[in-house]
Formats: structure tokens, sequence, C-alpha cells
């Protein structure tokens, strides 16, 4: 992972970025959501599990990986 892109570290989220989170009803399974952020709601630097973010669309989860300008396409 490149520096600055990890997702359990505060300062490499930023509103509007794409993101892939879990929300706590896919913990279990691990299944992830791309969306833009829109409000990061993880008030510490760094959390072990990940950012918890909110979405644009509204859902909330914990950032499980940061995508890269121009990869936006999931699969």
């Amino acid at each position: 992972m490149e520096p600055g892109k990890d997702p359990r570290n505060r300062a490499a989220i930023r509103p509007g970025m794409m993101v892939d989170i879990v929300t706590k009803g896919d913990q279990r399974s691990g299944r992830t959501m791309r969306g833009a952020v829109r409000e990061i709601l993880t008030g510490s630097g760094s959390h072990p599990h990940g950012i918890k973010v909110r979405l644009t669309d509204g859902r909330v989860g914990r950032v499980k990986a940061i995508v890269e300008p121009g990869k936006e396409e999931e699969g």
C-alpha cells in the first residue's frame, strides 16, 4: 500500500474521494460497497479497522480501500 493511501489513517481520506467500505451488517461477510465520501465520522487520527465514513448516498461504514482516480470501475 502506498504511503498516504492507508484506509486506517484519517489524513488519507477526504470528502469526495471514492472508497470501498464495509457496513456493520457486512462485517462478517466482508462485502464491500463503493461510493464517494460525504463525511468522516471517526474523530481520531487512525483506527485499526478503518476510518468510519458516511457516503453521499447515506450508507455508513469503515473504509477498506481508497479507490485510485481513474480506477473507479468495480470488478
